[in-house]
């Protein structure tokens, strides 16, 4: 790969890197801020990561997860496949046999990489065809040419690597596959032309009776309109369910869940979700589940239903919960999700009691199962994700204390290029939104970042970020910990309850990457993928700057400056509302 440029300007200054990320970019020197800028980037998605998908895997932005495997091939080991560690690629279902071997079109595609390859610029494609079927070794072949029709031909002798799907546009390419996967095909293009004929015969012979047949059934469905025009309750239930088909998801009938949670028991209540009661059920089967109750009452309730099923249904990560279902009902708009038995994270790490239960590694584990999460949502998803509410009480814990990210009711995503978006209504919860998003309405993946920082930070310290006091001064939890990180005294952080158990490197790195994550300027806070690799290795970090929002008073400055009327808690449910300058 190379990259070049010309200068109009012979006095500017400007270098090319690649960053921890393996993403190409360019910087511009600014005399006046003396600060090197971001000019461009290379990289425009993760599909132009090398071989991302490993051998045989193909790439495309806009699936999810990315990867797949080429048609005739399986994951070669599923259980990384299943972490979302796609390196190891793919492998045939059937082995090849040479002298039977045969070939399958791919069409839509960037070609592999060309390491181990062969070309000639006079053959065509029939004859490149030969070519290959004649050499054992040779794994694949495609015309060298596309342009005027097409001309040449290029052969593949290694394993193929570094594939991507187009929804347009693209390549074709022609794998070797065993007789068997080839007939497969043939089989297949037979029966569909055999039951095309099939409905055509059944078409012309049987028209007469289904004209019959449609009379009689549109005067049936006259009368039940008719019918439903009279009652309001049958017109309400229609409309449902459109609604229940445009959701994509299993549905439950209202008795079901009514007898799950012993018609809403208040025993059974677990909590408040954004504006929606939570309720523990169990399931005919004997699943436990947690129901997410819609407010009657809520306008902005019901949207926030919306939004929530739109963007967690399709979701499959071991650190999001699951949605299992939907339920909508009469009035009832109703959430299924797989039951976290031990509550949330909020819940251990504030309580002098019940923090002894989430020792050193427990938490470590823990914060790196949350940046796995928000890694998926932001670059892994089919749509990248931005969660908008991240927080303590939204991070719920499994059976063994493994993370699970909840509460998708204020996310929002974005599609294509779109990295940022501005909103004249700043929702989120007060100690935990970074400075540009509350101050100025402006959410990106950085803001995510800084949420995810102050959630690192409150797990090292067992201390809430707002209401955070110390006798030494009024800063909150961000500017302590800036203060003990540029006193060298960061070990102070660590909650008393797991001194005894901790891992000094991991708790130092672990404030480091906090601090990064919580930078004012959201330039200088890393990606989600970059926390994920300083997380995972024991290199240097960067040196980290003052972080957003480190006073109290800084929060009050931003309350102040609001038309509209706040309401917060520390760490509860309740959604802050703002209105931007």
């Amino acid at each position: 790969m190379y990259y070049t440029y010309h200068l109009l300007n012979s006095s500017l200054l400007s270098r090319v890197v690649i960053n921890q990320d393996g993403i190409v970019q360019r910087f511009t020197w600014i005399d006046r801020t003396q600060v090197w800028e971001l000019y461009l980037t290379a990289q425009t998605d993760n599909c132009d990561r090398y071989a991302w998908c490993g051998a045989y895997g193909s790439c495309s932005i806009n699936n999810s997860p990315v990867c797949s495997c080429l048609r005739g091939f399986v994951p070669k080991v599923p259980k990384e496949w299943d972490l979302v560690d796609w390196s190891s690629g793919c492998v045939r279902k059937t082995p090849l046999n040479c002298s039977t071997d045969g070939f399958r079109k791919y069409s839509s595609l960037k070609l592999p990489e060309t390491k181990i390859s062969w070309f000639d610029t006079s053959m065509n494609l029939e004859d490149c065809k030969i070519t290959c079927m004649k050499n054992c070794s040779c794994t694949a072949y495609a015309t060298l040419d596309i342009s005027d029709g097409g001309s040449g031909c290029l052969l593949w002798s290694a394993e193929l690597v570094d594939i991507r799907e187009f929804s347009k546009n693209g390549q074709e390419i022609y794998i070797r596959m065993a007789a068997s996967e080839i007939g497969d095909d043939d089989d297949v293009k037979s029966q569909v032309k055999s039951n095309v004929k099939k409905q055509t015969m059944i078409i012309l012979s049987c028209v007469l009776s289904s004209a019959m047949l449609f009379l009689g059934l549109a005067l049936v469905i006259y009368v039940w309109k008719k019918q439903q025009q009279k009652d309001s309750n049958l017109e309400n239930s229609a409309s449902t369910k459109n609604k229940k088909e445009d959701m994509e998801l299993p549905l439950f009938d209202l008795g079901t869940i009514s007898c799950a949670t012993d018609n809403f028991s208040a025993t059974n209540k677990l909590g408040e979700g954004g504006f929606e009661p939570v309720y523990k059920g169990r399931l005919k089967d004997g699943r436990e589940v947690a129901v997410k109750r819609l407010s009657e009452n809520s306008k902005q309730g019901l949207d926030e239903f919306k939004n929530e099923v739109m963007h967690i249904a399709k979701l499959q990560h071991r650190n999001l919960v699951k949605l299992l279902g939907c339920c909508i009902e009469s009035d009832e708009k109703i959430l299924i999700y797989e039951f976290m038995p031990n509550k949330s994270l909020d819940f251990f790490i504030f309580d002098q009691t019940q923090s002894l239960f989430l020792d050193w590694p427990k938490r470590y584990n823990i914060i790196k199962g949350i940046a796995r999460g928000i890694l998926y949502l932001h670059q892994d998803s089919r749509l990248r994700i931005i969660h908008r509410d991240l927080k303590a009480s939204n991070i719920l814990l499994d059976y063994e204390m493994n993370p699970k990210i909840s509460d998708f009711g204020l996310a929002r995503s974005f599609g294509g290029n779109e990295t940022e978006a501005n909103t004249n209504k700043v929702v989120g919860t007060y100690g935990y939104m970074s400075p540009e998003y509350a101050i100025d309405g402006l959410y990106s993946a950085k803001s995510d970042v800084f949420s995810f920082g102050v959630i690192v930070l409150e797990i090292v310290s067992g201390k809430r970020n707002r209401g955070f006091c110390h006798p030494e001064h009024h800063l909150n939890l961000l500017g302590h910990a800036w203060r003990l990180y540029m006193e060298g005294r960061s070990i102070e952080m660590i909650d008393a309850s797991v001194r005894s158990s901790c891992n000094l490197s991991e708790v130092l790195r672990s404030v480091h990457v906090g601090l990064l994550c919580v930078q004012r300027r959201l330039e200088d806070r890393p990606s989600m993928s970059a926390v994920v690799f300083m997380l995972g290795c024991e290199g240097a970090l960067p040196e980290a700057k003052q972080p957003g929002f480190f006073t109290e008073r800084d929060l009050i400055e931003v309350n102040s400056s609001s038309n509209k009327h706040s309401s917060s808690s520390a760490n509860g449910p309740t959604i802050t509302l703002l209105q931007a300058r």
